[in-house]
């Protein structure tokens, strides 16, 4: 067991077509403190894309983390460096996607088969930058799931200089599983988590996978360094506000999801006037009122009128108008 850290790694995981820039200043209403990260960006997206549209964020993010995809070192280290001219608290790199796509790529969770390829683009990315350079990992991956392999990787990825790994507590499967069954059907295995902890006491060892509540993260911070959340904090974004609550600010009051809509409107208001269409905005927000009374109308509304030429503010108005005022 751990000792008691009194500031916990609390943060949102990398979602694919979920986490970009308008989800995360959502998000970020909730708490100041949890760690928020991008999308999984390609290295050669950067190197070749549109730089802005694909690493610009609001200064109101922070922190934030730009999370990269590849296999390359130099490319590597080039985006490390600029995601740092860009403004981002850290780099994480992704050895964690089973995707067809991602494979491909050779980049991924198909990477902790190559662990001293991993370890160079570490290096090459630290060289680059003066930010942190973490690790986003599986357990295991295809046959290769027994606790020595997961111990050699993060041993050989450590000596490159990363000290943070963020574990999802599930081995992936490479082929015969989809993206989305490898998030639930490999078991989860948190105790293997725990003991990649204990034996590397001096790591900053982060826990994924399953967490559901406030009460599953307190169950898991004696044996780790932090967790973080996925589809929970998606779905039901209002845990971060619970989690800020227990974890960074126990005298803070629980804020009102009217009030946090109110202070995320004029955000959209901005977006509109810019010419981004509400449904691309609205679709990060339909979760704020799960499991309150109203709730259904309030995803309704927003589902099936979002998407329409033009939609405007009054559509979120509308919407919201079917939620009592009177809850929290």
């Amino acid at each position: 067991m751990k000792p008691k850290n009194t500031r916990p790694r609390i943060s949102v995981a990398p979602m694919m077509d979920w986490t970009d820039k308008h989800c995360r200043r959502f998000l970020r209403l909730f708490s100041d403190d949890i760690i928020l990260y991008t999308e999984m960006v390609t290295s050669q997206a950067i190197i070749h894309g549109d730089r802005d549209y694909l690493l610009q964020f609001s200064e109101a993010e922070h922190p934030v983390v730009l999370q990269l995809g590849g296999s390359d070192p130099k490319q590597l280290a080039q985006c490390a460096a600029i995601g740092e001219q860009y403004g981002y608290d850290e780099i994480n790199l992704n050895v964690g996607c089973p995707s067809d796509r991602v494979q491909a790529g050779r980049f991924g969770a198909c990477l902790m088969k190559e662990p001293k390829l991993v370890a160079d683009c570490i290096a090459a990315m630290q060289a680059n930058t003066s930010l942190p350079v973490t690790v986003k990992t599986r357990i295991g991956v295809d046959e290769f799931d027994s606790y020595d392999f997961l111990v050699n990787f993060i041993d050989t990825v450590h000596r490159s200089g990363c000290n943070t790994f963020i574990l999802h507590a599930r081995k992936a499967w490479l082929h015969g599983l989809s993206p989305k069954e490898n998030r639930d059907i490999p078991p989860l295995s948190y105790e293997t988590v725990h003991r990649i902890k204990q034996d590397f006491p001096d790591l900053t060892i982060v826990l994924n996978g399953g967490i559901q509540s406030v009460y599953q993260i307190e169950e898991q911070l004696p044996f780790v360094d932090g967790v973080m959340l996925g589809r929970a904090a998606y779905h039901n974004p209002y845990i971060l506000a619970e989690c800020h609550q227990a974890f960074f600010a126990e005298d803070h009051m629980l804020p009102n999801r009217h009030q946090l809509l109110e202070h995320f409107i004029p955000y959209i208001e901005e977006q509109l006037s810019n010419g981004v269409q509400l449904k691309h905005i609205s679709r990060h927000i339909i979760g704020l009122f799960q499991g309150m009374p109203g709730a259904r109308s309030w995803r309704r509304m927003l589902s099936e009128n979002a998407h329409r030429h033009n939609a405007g503010i009054n559509i979120i108005r509308q919407a919201v108008s079917k939620i009592p005022t009177s809850i929290l």
